[in-house]
């Protein structure tokens, strides 16, 4: 029988290829595996083709070991997690987020990692803030795959050629909005910003501002009605002056970068994370640029904060949990898979990663490392993992809005919808 021997240069060719494969549910060869890991994550088909890359890589360096990867859009991987860890399903690697860590590991549903640092997992160089943010009750449940925070992303190229001012870092939500409207004015049936009033990251930005929280400690609610009162007038607002996208239009965004107003060619500019840069930009050809979600004006506190883009998160009933243990500081600490991955899940928490990442960068991939490297003294803690419920009440914030943009609700009664159903979660438990 022949012997197949591929160098790294085949294998980062092959990638796409194998991505493919994995998407589609083809089988690919697996040669002579003594281990198998099953690995699931969200995000686009950019990401896809990343995390094939790295796969492949890392089983061509480590024989015996075949990593079957699976990836689902945001809205449609967290009922197919949540149904695969109730079924005793889940897979061995699973791409974790901030706002469902506690819930998650609460649960008994992730593997605590303490015990494999720094034997395997050799994160010093992390830094405290960086580590610690995968940890629930005092325990490490989650590995940080790239620091990030969230941005306003713009086309760039458009907002030049419809002569209007390039927005500013500090730009209040007043001047965002005489902008968006601005851009209408001059294109019809396009928008200088999304209606962002379904957006729970932006909605994350101006309660802090307003020196409150989404989510207390004890894990209820950190704001009030009027806060959220205030929140829909000002995008019912906007939308009554045409200043962003009116319901039906706003209503084609499902919550991935496919079907932004950004990727639609209905606005010039949308909230996101700035590690989704890199996959907006493989959506639309004009050059994107990003700056930072609108400021509360004079005397505001910060509204953003840096945060980990997403963790790596191990099953607790994987069979396989220290090779898995191995694939994931793979991912965080080598250079082959550094490289490979970019900044497309946010800039490496490791330093000595970054060094080695930053020169492979092209200029656009660049802008994110450099934001990332800009905002870092402009914003302020990262506050507690979101409680259980949190991940319902960010599709709850959508509905609502989308209520009050279709005129069946007032921004008022609007509020109180969202307050109560937001309690009713959160009581749950």
């Amino acid at each position: 029988m022949a012997t197949l021997r591929m160098n790294r240069r085949q294998i980062l060719t092959a990638g796409g290829a194998a991505a493919g494969l994995a998407l589609t549910g083809v089988p690919r060869p697996l040669w002579a595996q003594d281990t198998r890991l099953r690995m699931f994550w969200w995000g686009s088909k950019e990401r896809a083709d990343r995390t094939n890359t790295v796969n492949r890589l890392y089983e061509a360096g480590h024989s015996g070991v075949g990593i079957t990867g699976e990836n689902l859009g945001w809205p449609d991987y967290w009922p197919r997690l949540a149904t695969q860890t109730a079924g005793r399903n889940a897979p061995d690697l699973i791409q974790m987020d901030y706002r469902y860590i506690v819930e998650y590991a609460r649960r008994g549903a992730l593997l605590p990692l303490d015990e494999y640092m720094p034997s395997i997992l050799k994160i010093d160089d992390f830094g405290g803030p960086s580590i610690d943010c995968g940890r629930v009750d005092g325990k490490l449940y989650g590995i940080n795959l790239g620091n990030n925070s969230t941005a306003f992303v713009y086309d760039a190229e458009a907002v030049k050629q419809l002569g209007v001012e390039v927005p500013s870092w500090d730009w209040s939500w007043t001047q965002w909005a005489d902008w968006s409207l601005a851009v209408a004015q001059k294109k019809p049936g396009y928008w200088g910003m999304q209606d962002a009033g379904g957006v729970e990251p932006s909605l994350d930005c101006w309660t802090r501002q307003r020196g409150k929280s989404l989510y207390t400690a004890e894990g209820r609610l950190g704001f009030d009605v009027k806060d959220m009162e205030d929140w829909f007038g000002f995008w019912h607002g906007l939308r009554q002056k045409g200043a962003v996208p009116p319901a039906d239009v706003q209503a084609l965004d499902k919550n991935a970068p496919e079907s932004s107003m950004l990727a639609l060619g209905k606005a010039a500019a949308i909230s996101t994370n700035s590690n989704q840069l890199v996959a907006h930009q493989a959506l639309v050809k004009s050059k994107l640029d990003m700056t930072l979600q609108p400021s509360g004006g004079p005397g505001a506190k910060p509204g953003q904060y840096l945060k980990p883009s997403m963790l790596w998160s191990i099953s607790a009933r994987s069979t396989v949990a220290e090779q898995a243990v191995r694939v994931v500081n793979y991912y965080v600490t080598d250079p082959e898979a550094g490289k490979a991955l970019g900044v497309e899940r946010g800039v490496p928490a490791s330093k000595a990663l970054r060094d080695v990442v930053g020169p492979t960068l092209d200029a656009q991939n660049k802008i994110a490392l450099d934001y990332i490297a800009f905002i870092t003294d402009k914003v302020g803690p990262l506050p507690p993992s979101a409680p259980k419920g949190a991940g319902e009440i960010s599709f709850l914030l959508k509905r609502v809005n989308e209520q009050v943009g279709f005129e069946q609700a007032s921004p008022a009664d609007g509020a109180k919808q969202f307050v109560d159903e937001a309690n009713s979660i959160l009581d749950r438990g």
